[in-house]
């Protein structure tokens, strides 16, 4: 199964006026930020749990059982805020490590919150469980094509909202975001692969040529938290030449403090993960290069940011 550029715009249609169409700003000469870390509950991820939910309850799947969702903290946020505002009953599995400031917003959300396992794996197999048991709809974080299109509206977004660039950055978890971007986007411009050295799910699909399960570890482990890449995303990855750069733990925590020091952006460190490519020199622009990041994550204790 793959995603279309054709389902990404049935996505904008289906969730236009349910999400923010965040702004951009061009922070130096050739360099765009794409601002999704200021999306409803604070990440990209409303986009892909909205068309989700309005694409169940238009094929007649959503029904009085509600939705269950697995999650390290954003995408669970997500599909709390989506069915709250639908008016959907919402059961939300994340790991006992999910931090402190994505569980308090999650209590907000009127969802049934439960906390399972050190990492998102163990929280989805208690969401699968829950599924079968209730009958409840599945929202998954990442890897089911009503997410990936989803997502992909950022890409659209861009395509209409900045006049020339030659590359997007994105950073990679589970893989919906960069699936659903690299679909939207296409042959416009090459889009661009960045995760954490301590969970590669991409970089090391594309070297065996298929999901591989991983360990999962470093900073930004609450939202790039995926034993293993997406299907759906490998494929995109994989049809539109999408690379993988890896980047370490100190180079992460180093941009997230200066996308706070230089540019006052309160990013999680998966948030940093797509700036820390050209802050630490992974990725260098050639000359005239035009270049968008997308900042795709708040959820953090912004007294943990330092300038």
């Amino acid at each position: 199964m793959t995603v279309s550029v054709e389902d990404v715009r049935r996505a904008a249609e289906r969730i236009a006026g349910r999400v923010r169409r965040t702004p951009v700003i061009e922070v130096a000469p050739g360099l765009t930020f794409k601002l999704e870390l200021l999306q409803h509950t604070g990440s990209f991820k409303p986009r892909g749990a909205f068309n989700r939910l309005l694409s169940a309850k238009e094929s007649g799947e959503l029904t009085g059982h509600g939705i269950v969702a697995a999650s390290g903290g954003n995408a669970g946020l997500a599909a709390a805020y989506a069915a709250r505002e639908l008016g959907v009953p919402a059961r939300i599995f994340v790991p006992q490590t999910v931090p402190a400031a994505k569980l308090g917003k999650l209590r907000t959300l009127e969802a049934d919150v439960v906390q399972v396992g050190s990492e998102y794996a163990e929280a989805y197999q208690a969401a699968l469980a829950a599924r079968d048991e209730s009958g409840a709809l599945l929202v998954h974080a990442y890897d089911q094509p009503e997410i990936v299109a989803g997502q992909g509206t950022v890409g659209l977004e861009i395509l209409d909202q900045v006049s020339d660039f030659d590359t997007v950055i994105v950073a990679v978890g589970g893989g919906g975001l960069i699936g659903g971007i690299a679909t939207a986007i296409g042959t416009n411009a090459q889009v661009i692969g960045v995760e954490p050295v301590l969970a590669p799910t991409l970089h090391r699909a594309l070297e065996a040529g298929e999901p591989v399960d991983g360990s999962v570890g470093g900073v930004a482990a609450d939202s790039l938290g995926a034993r293993r890449i997406g299907e759906l995303a490998l494929a995109a990855a994989q049809h539109h030449n999408v690379p993988s750069l890896l980047i370490e733990d100190e180079a992460i925590v180093a941009a997230r403090n200066e996308l706070w020091r230089d540019y006052h952006l309160a990013t999680e460190h998966g948030g940093a993960v797509a700036y820390a490519a050209l802050a630490s020199g992974a990725y260098r622009p050639a000359a005239g290069e035009r270049v968008v990041v997308v900042v795709c994550g708040a959820n953090t204790d912004p007294s943990t940011l330092t300038s």
